[in-house]
């Protein structure tokens, strides 16, 4: 079973996003999409489908990393998030919340030795595309 297959984005926490955004925006040229921006890429094992990285700014008192106190969180891509979801509880890995589902991907969660929160998402990203306007 393939278990990250990449990252899916990179979440962190700022004092003022819309500012953040302007500044890596006009100095590094990272053009806003949302609540951060989206960087596109194309897939290795099929160059007709596109992927997807998240970049995404975050209120700086955001409870959504919690119960990790960080102030950033890696999103991992992956395939099969429920099986895998399984094996890490078998491995002993510890797990927050449940998994959600949505219509561009389901997502779960586990933490890290070092109280990190991760995020794993099984992206649908051709309805990701059309959600982000991509």
């Amino acid at each position: 079973m393939k278990r990250v297959t990449g990252i899916g984005g990179v979440f962190f926490k700022c004092q003022n996003p819309k500012n953040i955004q302007d500044w890596y925006n006009s100095h590094l040229g990272i053009s806003p999409i949302g609540e951060g921006s989206v960087f596109e890429w194309k897939q290795k094992d099929n160059t007709d489908k596109f992927g997807h990285t998240v970049w995404g700014l975050f209120q700086g008192s955001t409870k959504y990393f919690q119960p990790s106190e960080k102030d950033f969180m890696i999103n991992y891509r992956v395939e099969n998030l429920e099986s895998l979801m399984d094996q890490l509880m078998k491995e002993g890995v510890e797990s927050v919340g449940e998994i959600e589902k949505y219509d561009y991907g389901n997502f779960g969660w586990i933490m890290d030795p070092e109280g990190n929160k991760i995020e794993l998402w099984e992206p649908n990203d051709e309805i990701f595309r059309k959600v982000n306007g991509l």
